[in-house]
């Protein structure tokens, strides 16, 4: 398979040499949508996280981590920002970050579906995202690969505790989560 051909991949594994694939943030983003007042979409994103992602041998041994930091959300909007920030909304003081742990990875037709476990402040709950790969190609620069993943899921605020005070008609309950991840393969 050349760096740029993803026709022939199984999804009974991914096709990444095992090791620990390194995230490029600057080419990464972990995006989010919600409604307001059931009418328009709020679009935000956070600017800093981490994750650790490790390939294995086949997908029972593929595992991902990763942290998001809540104090670097942004939806355009600094007052907006304060406010998401705020007790009444994520209380960043008691959830200051977004916790997620893979627990298996599934093929789905010629994607896969990642499940594991979306921790925000003292709730943990199951959440799965379906996982494309976006390609493989080499970098000029270091020969070193890397793949762009697209993953997509959403939850619930009520699942999670999060803003019981604000009604669902003024901001919806399913919140969108948008992830595109760029992978450095290992030296």
């Amino acid at each position: 398979m050349t760096s740029t051909d993803t026709t022939s991949t199984s999804t009974s594994t991914l096709p990444l040499r095992p090791g620990t694939w390194a995230l490029d943030p600057a080419h990464s983003s972990v995006g989010f949508t919600i409604r307001h007042l059931g009418v328009a979409k709020v679009r935000g994103a956070f600017r800093r996280f981490e994750a650790d992602v490790v390939i294995g041998d086949d997908l029972a041994s593929t595992s991902v981590r990763a942290v998001v930091h809540v104090d670097s959300v942004d939806t355009g909007n600094a007052e907006r920002d304060a406010h998401v920030l705020a007790e009444d909304m994520l209380d960043v003081r008691r959830r200051p970050t977004l916790a997620f742990r893979s627990t298996s990875i599934e093929p789905r037709a010629e994607d896969w579906a990642l499940h594991g476990e979306l921790t925000i402040g003292e709730v943990t709950r199951p959440v799965v995202l379906a996982l494309e790969l976006g390609g493989l190609e080499a970098f000029p620069g270091d020969e070193r690969r890397r793949a762009g993943f697209e993953a997509r899921g959403e939850i619930t605020r009520r699942d999670f505790g999060l803003m019981p005070g604000v009604p669902a008609a003024v901001l919806g309950d399913v919140v969108k989560i948008e992830l595109d991840i760029e992978l450095v393969e290992p030296a």
